[in-house]
């Protein structure tokens, strides 16, 4: 096995300013951490690349022997690998231990194990958004010199093979201004997820409803009259709490499509746009949806209440991850298993179905003292033959890899009704859509507090100007 000391690699600088970057965390997982020296942060923080450190021909026994650590959030990519690790131990000699982390504290315990240096667990899942957090100050190992290493990595991985729109998401060069698609990779996608609407089906034929809406304006009406409170009834559900996760999913991708962007850059600065003219016309009408045909509780939802009232019945449409709404349709799921479809939601005025994603990835521990096995893992659990055995399993969706989704999915998915449409009409628009920057996480958060301002009677063009006023200063620190 390479030894740490002697891998040759990148050397990444930790700076003031990047390591407070890399602290930001998400809603439930926000935690408060000591003051951390300048000159580094409990452990090595310019760990080197150890990719250079393989040679010899490609072999999947060439770490045999040897155990990784591995941390996850209980989720159904985990839930569909994990009768598959033997299998990985089988073909390698590789021991895997996991360490399962409830998705509210998983976060706050790998923010803090990274920032200690410890190089406990090589490898992790770990969502795109956080690579913006986690790359700067060297936490994570670039992949690609790892995938350009034809010792270390397969010749029929086809890493070419998962879409183009993932692979660009993932990856950034942490420069301000530029875009997603520059510098390292920083992670392999592992599964997503399209935000498109997902509908009651049954209700929408009872009603007689065939025909779509493809505009924004058509699809709030739509909501509207699918709505009756005295039948605890109501048109859309979105998330609507205090948390940046409020903005990623249904707001942004329908965001984009009217033609909105949430920054711009002038050369120098990022610019923050939540108050043009589209932008604030959007969110109006994005909080008079909530008002007439969203949950009275909006202010309160996250995923689970969203898409839980879609399979209750109370929600005739989800305008969210289709990953999420997928398991709602089989068998025993929920009360409307069986009655839900899908369609891509409304297009922008000019036709586009731009979409937003998420991504969970497998990122490499830069401190990790087993790169090579780490390595073989991601690249086990990312490959074609184990995620067509996962998809079998029918709660994976979506996979990541264009072959897997022509072959094994399109079989397994056939029977949901409009779900292999909708992915096939969004796919070639759907990435990541915001602008990458270090503040994502507080910023978007900001975000969704204003559309709550919004919703609770603030003027929606002086509310936004003050949220781009801030949100403009604090990326550019």
């Amino acid at each position: 096995m390479m030894s740490r000391e002697s891998q040759p690699g990148l050397h990444r600088q930790l700076s003031r300013r990047n390591m407070l970057a890399a602290m930001g965390l998400a809603g439930a997982a926000a935690v408060s951490l000591p003051v951390l020296s300048a000159c580094g942060v409990g452990g090595r923080t310019n760990a080197p690349n150890g990719a250079s450190e393989v040679t010899g021909g490609f072999d999947w026994r060439k770490a045999s022997g040897s155990t990784i650590n591995i941390l996850q959030t209980p989720h159904p990519y985990q839930q569909s690998y994990q009768p598959l690790l033997k299998e990985f131990t089988e073909l390698t000699g590789i021991n895997v231990n996991v360490d399962l982390v409830p998705e509210a504290d998983y976060f706050t315990k790998l923010n803090t194990e990274l920032a200690g240096g410890t190089g406990k667990h090589d490898a992790f899942m770990l969502g795109a958004y956080f690579i913006w957090q986690y790359g700067p100050p060297g936490w994570i190992e670039d992949l690609n010199p790892w995938l350009q290493n034809s010792s270390a990595t397969n010749a029929e991985y086809d890493f070419e093979d998962i879409f183009e729109g993932l692979r660009t998401s993932t990856r950034w060069d942490f420069e301000l201004g530029n875009p997603l698609g520059t510098g390292g990779q920083w992670a392999i996608p592992w599964g997503f997820e399209n935000n498109v609407v997902a509908y009651n089906k049954a209700y929408f034929d009872q009603r007689g409803i065939t025909k779509l809406p493809d505009n924004f304006d058509d699809f709030i009406q739509l909501a509207i009259d699918l709505t009756d409170r005295s039948e605890n009834r109501y048109g859309i559900a979105t998330r609507g709490s205090k948390s940046w996760a409020t903005i990623h999913p249904g707001f942004m991708t329908q965001y984009v499509r009217e033609g909105a962007v949430d920054y711009t850059f002038d050369g120098t600065d990022l610019v923050a746009e939540m108050d043009s003219d589209k932008a604030v016309e959007f969110t109006r009408k994005w909080i008079e949806m909530q008002h007439k045909a969203g949950p009275t509780s909006w202010t309160t939802y996250d995923y689970p209440n969203a898409t839980g009232d879609l399979g209750d019945g109370t929600a005739m449409m989800v305008y969210d991850a289709d990953s999420a709404t997928y398991p709602k349709n089989k068998p025993g799921a929920s009360a409307q298993a069986g009655n839900l479809g899908w369609y891509p939601g409304p297009a922008g005025p000019d036709g586009n179905y731009k979409t937003n994603l998420w991504t969970w990835t497998w990122a490499m521990n830069a401190n990790s003292r087993n790169k090579l096995p780490a390595w073989l893992f991601i690249q086990w659990a990312t490959g074609k033959e184990s995620m067509n055995k996962a998809v079998e399993g029918g709660i994976y969706a979506d996979p990541v890899r264009q072959s897997v989704f022509d072959t094994t999915f399109k079989r397994i998915a056939a029977d949901q009704h409009g779900y292999l449409e909708t992915f096939e009409t969004v796919i070639g628009s759907s990435k990541i859509q915001f602008t990458p920057q270090k503040k994502f996480f507080d910023t978007t958060k900001d975000w969704a507090v204003a559309l709550q301002d919004i919703y609770g009677g603030d003027d929606a063009a002086s509310r936004l100007r003050s949220l781009a006023k801030t949100n403009t200063s604090k990326v550019n620190l």
